[in-house]
């Protein structure tokens, strides 16, 4: 019986031992995988691909507008906020939706400058942009910002800690923006996606093994759609969502139940 137990307990210990060896394989190639898609989409966001986008738009009978900004550069953004008042002569709705993350690694690995190019364009932008906007909502008597969170800001994940770190500060940016600037009739609201099916996560998503075991912390079992956000901050940018402020409104099916 004792020798039974014995090869039972070293047949565990080596399933365990296993296991852990695959997590440790998976993590490792999608560590690679980041960082290649990283590079692609960097290389990708230019001013020809934006005119793409926006002849796209106009084909439909969309009308719109772009101009190329580092979310991380003070410079750029009150260049963009020059811009905007010179073309439409005020500015009332500000989506904060740029964000960056290139890294994916244990904590203590992050190097300072990874950090603040991540804090720069995650938490600063941000600050930065509804700041330099604020004097035209003002007299506006209106406004709404809505700046795009993570549900890596509520609760993080192995290997994108200083990620989840910048989206819990835009988390309690939006709280306190709303609080200050309320009695302007300013909204600011926040949006924490989960797993969403778009460039900036397609490490995951095409993974088959990772996406499995994602989705079993997901109860709608899939991935989400861009649209699915598109359409969250259509509303809080209407009028449909004029009492709604501080709000931290989960986009995620289910993940953080």
């Amino acid at each position: 019986a004792r020798t039974t137990a014995s090869l039972e307990v070293i047949r565990l210990q080596e399933s365990r031992k296993a296991e852990r060896e695959q997590e440790a394989a998976e993590k490792e190639a999608l560590m690679e995988e980041v960082v290649r898609l990283r590079q692609e989409l960097s290389e990708q966001r230019n001013e020809a691909s934006l005119a793409e986008v926006a002849q796209r738009f106009h084909d439909e009978g969309i009308t719109v507008t772009f101009f190329t900004c580092n979310t991380g550069n003070e410079d750029e953004i009150k260049a963009l906020c020059e811009f905007t008042v010179e073309k439409f002569g005020t500015i009332d709705i500000i989506v904060n939706n740029a964000a960056t993350n290139p890294v994916f690694g244990p904590i203590e690995d992050t190097e300072m400058r990874t950090f603040d190019k991540i804090m720069d364009v995650n938490v600063k932008g941000p600050f930065i942009l509804a700041t330099l906007a604020l004097p035209y909502m003002k007299a506006n008597g209106s406004g709404s910002i809505i700046n795009i969170s993570s549900v890596e800001g509520t609760s993080p994940s192995d290997g994108l800690g200083i990620y989840g770190v910048s989206k819990a500060a835009l988390i309690q940016l939006t709280k306190s923006m709303a609080m200050e600037w309320g009695k302007y009739n300013i909204r600011v609201n926040a949006i924490c996606p989960g797993l969403i099916q778009t460039k900036f996560s397609e490490a995951l998503w095409k993974n088959e093994a990772i996406l499995k075991t994602a989705l079993r912390r997901i109860p709608l079992n899939r991935v989400g759609q861009s649209d699915e956000i598109a359409n969250l901050v259509t509303f809080l940018a209407s009028d449909a969502a004029s009492y709604c402020t501080g709000s931290i409104i989960n986009a995620d099916g289910g993940y953080l139940l």
